[in-house]
């Protein structure tokens, strides 16, 4: 009987550091592998760092297109682009005009 007593207290003294340490590696491991954890939140990271980078390559390019399209907008159009558009894509001059082409250095 002394012997399932004292099983019984060391078990009681036990269980509560065993339980503690228990809980402690179960949110240790959620913290770091959890859906809400550390290694997601550096894979968001980098698909954040990432969509700016291709934001930033969107915006670059959109940029001189935004530009020529508020050169040809109605309520202040600039008529020498307009000209300089008609000549290029319908490769329409008058018959005394002089056109020269040359090729725009690319970026």
């Amino acid at each position: 009987m002394d012997v399932l007593y004292a099983l019984r207290a060391r078990a009681r003294q036990i269980i509560g550091p065993v339980l503690g340490c228990a809980l402690c590696a179960y949110f240790a491991y959620h913290l770091v592998e959890g859906d809400r954890g550390l290694l997601a939140l550096w894979n968001l990271q980098t698909q954040v760092h990432d969509a700016k980078a291709t934001l930033a390559k969107f915006q670059a390019e959109r940029a001189p297109l935004a530009q020529h399209v508020a050169l040809l907008q109605g309520n202040h159009l600039d008529r020498d682009y307009l000209d300089e558009r008609v000549h290029a894509m319908l490769n329409y001059a008058a018959p005394d005009e002089i056109v020269l082409y040359y090729d725009q250095p690319t970026k």
